[in-house]
């Protein structure tokens, strides 16, 4: 009778913690990283922010608020391990603003290269972006692309969501228009005041202005690197002030259902790897790849 009873409270204990495991890395013990893995199908989201100046009415880690709770979010629904807080990412356009951490390229491409490096050492072998800072999208076009100057045993994904136009006028019917919607403006703040409510002062959103100031229209179909700062010099696009976190929370949601979907779509997936290894192997030889 003893037995059956250790038995049976073993069994409970190993259903609990197959059950309970954390989606977040930061709290899983070394053996039950190793069943996370599994679990996961070896997969595992990487969300990006930084440290920046959101209007004068966000906290500067707006970024990461809102891109690591969209990931734990979906990973709650679809299990996939969240890596912590990430931040190191580009952020060159903000550095006249304080709490602006601004690392160097070559630092922030070497950080992020070897965490990748480090996760697929650890067993994860699919590797979903999830960037929570706009200022990153030329950054990280360019790092994905990049990933092919060498052969890898992992592939990478950025999931980039669209946002639904019906979910984004009910917002709006919630709160006001913003013609100048982009950082930090209504559907941002109303985001990141569903997230972390406390932190966020819509009343503080009317002392800086966040209308683009065109200051660079004597330049038509001309890329210039100081192309925000001179259409918001104040770090700060659109206004916040109606923002509310009820509009935030459709918003959020819209995000999380399209991203458990991509992350399943993700996990199902064979033809990146197969094709990276075909590539690969392509390209150590491409005088001898087939050009009829």
């Amino acid at each position: 009778m003893k037995h059956i009873l250790l038995i049976s409270l073993l069994l409970c204990s190993f259903y609990l913690t197959a059950q309970d495991l954390s989606v977040k890395m930061e709290e899983l013990s070394a053996p039950q990283f190793i069943e996370a893995v599994d679990k996961s199908s070896e997969t595992i989201i990487l969300p990006i922010g930084v440290f920046e100046k959101h209007g004068p009415h966000m906290p500067l880690g707006t970024d990461l608020y809102t891109a690591r709770e969209i990931a734990l979010r979906a990973a709650e629904k679809e299990y996939t391990v969240v890596f912590p807080w990430y931040y190191f990412s580009q952020i060159n356009e903000a550095r006249h603003q304080p709490g602006t951490i601004a690392y160097s390229p070559e630092l922030i491409w070497e950080v992020l290269q070897e965490t990748l490096d480090e996760l697929s050492r650890n067993g994860f072998k699919k590797i979903i972006i999830f960037n929570g800072h706009g200022g990153n999208s030329a950054f990280l076009n360019y790092f994905g692309m990049a990933q092919l100057s060498e052969e890898r045993d992992y592939a990478l994904y950025w999931f980039q969501p669209s946002y639904d136009s019906e979910v984004l006028k009910k917002a709006e019917s919630m709160t006001q228009k913003d013609p100048y919607d982009q950082h930090a403006g209504n559907r941002e703040t109303s985001m990141v005041k569903a997230i972390v409510p406390d932190l966020v002062h819509p009343e503080k959103a009317g002392l800086q202005s966040g209308v683009d100031l065109d200051r660079l229209n004597n330049l038509p179909h001309v890329y210039t690197g100081i192309w925000w700062y001179a259409s918001y010099p104040n770090h700060y696009s659109g206004d916040g002030s109606k923002a509310n976190a009820e509009a935030g929370e459709l918003i959020l949601n819209s995000v999380v259902n399209q991203f458990v979907e991509a992350i399943q779509n993700i996990k199902a997936d064979k033809n990146v790897l197969e094709l990276q290894e075909q590539f690969f192997k392509e390209a150590e030889n491409p005088l001898e790849t087939n050009q009829k």
